[in-house]
């Protein structure tokens, strides 16, 4: 008889434990966007966030917040109760400012939930040079160092680190010249005045069509969707990840079972036919993980880019 009350009590705390998990979410979640409406953040924040809601069965109501460079939002998500209700997406210049301000949100103080996906920087020579393959730039970046000008972003942007990560991966030395976005950084290279810039394969794809400009290579752990034909640098024999990501957070403290149930709809979300489809029309890379490897991959950008921010004089807040 006491076995048997002692498995009834038993079974009793395991279905009580299943049916805590089950009942998550039991009401509305809120998305934190840290940027405001209309940008690249916001857009794919409310494409997850109307996947996620019909994934769960919830409403999800996005909030934007702006101020210090996508820092406010930041904020918001880590000062949260860590319950599960409120999550939200952040960037690769979320991990950058941890280094760069006063009174940064750090990592720690966050839950990584899921992964959506990189940005990644390419690089791409100008049609007129005489760099015929990765392997070419990267032979005469070594042989003749600072010799190659590269256009990229000012110091802790995006293509900045690209290249910056590029050469310390490969060993080389590139005359990194600073541009106010993108946009006048593809005009440079269009017009010869740098001969490479690190910028996302969109910025440069219809000067690729042309003739005008040469991509070498894709700095992602895939091809790009929207450049099926270009290899990736690792497909080459270069072990370069780098550019801008996307991932799914929440405040640090989130109980593990609730986590799970997160993460699992999050990459059942990102992982449809339907919403890849979606993502895809609107120029975004899907590369959907759960909570463990999403953790793993900021992790590594994170061992990356310090020595890069470092190196450009850019730490203000120095790691303990």
């Amino acid at each position: 008889m006491k076995i048997r009350l002692a498995l009834s009590a038993l079974a009793m705390v395991c279905s009580a434990s299943i049916a805590t998990a089950q009942s998550f979410p039991d009401g509305p979640i809120t998305w934190v966007v840290n940027w405001p409406a209309g940008g690249g953040q916001d857009t794919t924040s409310r494409l997850v966030a109307e996947g996620l809601s019909s994934e769960l069965g919830v409403a999800i109501a996005v909030e934007n917040y702006d101020g210090a460079g996508g820092l406010a939002g930041m904020r918001v998500l880590a000062d949260a109760d860590p319950d599960g209700y409120t999550i939200g997406m952040l960037g690769s210049s979320s991990v950058i400012q941890q280094y760069t301000t006063d009174a940064p949100v750090m990592m720690d103080q966050l839950s990584v939930i899921s992964f959506f996906g990189p940005d990644p920087g390419a690089l791409t020579v100008g049609g007129e040079t005489d760099f015929d393959s990765l392997e070419t730039y990267v032979a005469k970046a070594k042989e003749a160092p600072a010799s190659v000008i590269n256009g990229n972003d000012p110091p802790g942007g995006a293509s900045f680190i690209s290249a910056a990560i590029m050469e310390t991966a490969l060993g080389l030395e590139l005359n990194k010249i600073p541009y106010k976005g993108y946009a006048p950084t593809v005009t440079a290279l269009l017009s010869g005045e740098v001969q490479s810039a690190t910028v996302p394969v969109p910025q440069v794809l219809e000067h690729q069509a042309s003739g005008a400009v040469r991509i070498l290579g894709v700095m992602a752990a895939e091809r790009h969707f929207l450049a099926p034909d270009i290899p990736t640098f690792a497909e080459q024999g270069f072990d370069v990840v780098a550019g801008d990501f996307r991932a799914i957070v929440g405040p640090a403290g989130i109980p593990d079972d609730r986590l799970e149930i997160l993460s699992k709809a999050l990459v059942a979300v990102l992982s449809s036919p339907e919403f890849v489809k979606k993502a895809n029309a609107a120029g975004y890379m899907i590369e959907p993980l759960g909570a463990e490897a999403a953790a793993a991959r900021i992790a590594t950008f994170d061992t990356q880019v310090y020595p890069v921010l470092e190196a450009a004089g850019l730490v203000t807040n120095p790691r303990k």
